[in-house]
């Protein structure tokens, strides 16, 4: 593989990745832990507005292929399952720090540029 092909080829696997971790419930969901907690999935659940079921399931799911987090199920009647960040998703979590700040800082200012421009283009 030539030096343009293996950049083309990296770029494509940083591209996947970031799709991955810029997904809506991939950041609702990892905003959800704790550090060093381990978390049953019907208090993530709780704690991740507006996800179905079907959509946190799909999304531990990744996030425990991308090796973000672990699952651990108990043979219990009914199972419990638990999930709990790996390093590498706590570092994920302190790198989206800094955005959720910005975003929650910023939220007011960008709804009123919304309407600004909404106002004067529509």
């Amino acid at each position: 593989m030539g030096d343009t092909e293996a950049s083309a080829s990296r770029a494509a696997q940083v591209r996947d990745v970031l799709a991955r971790v810029a997904d809506h419930w991939t950041l609702s969901v990892l905003e959800a832990f704790e550090p060093n907690e381990v978390v049953r999935f019907t208090r993530l659940k709780e704690r991740v507005a507006g996800v179905s079921q079907k959509m946190l399931t799909k999304t531990l799911r990744q996030l425990e292929r991308d090796g973000l987090v672990t699952r651990h199920v108990h043979a219990t009647v009914p199972p419990r399952v638990e999930y709990k960040l790996t390093p590498m998703g706590e570092s994920l979590g302190q790198a989206l720090c800094p955005v959720w700040a910005w975003v929650e800082e910023n939220t007011a200012a960008v709804e009123r540029a919304r309407r600004v421009f909404d106002d004067t283009t529509g």
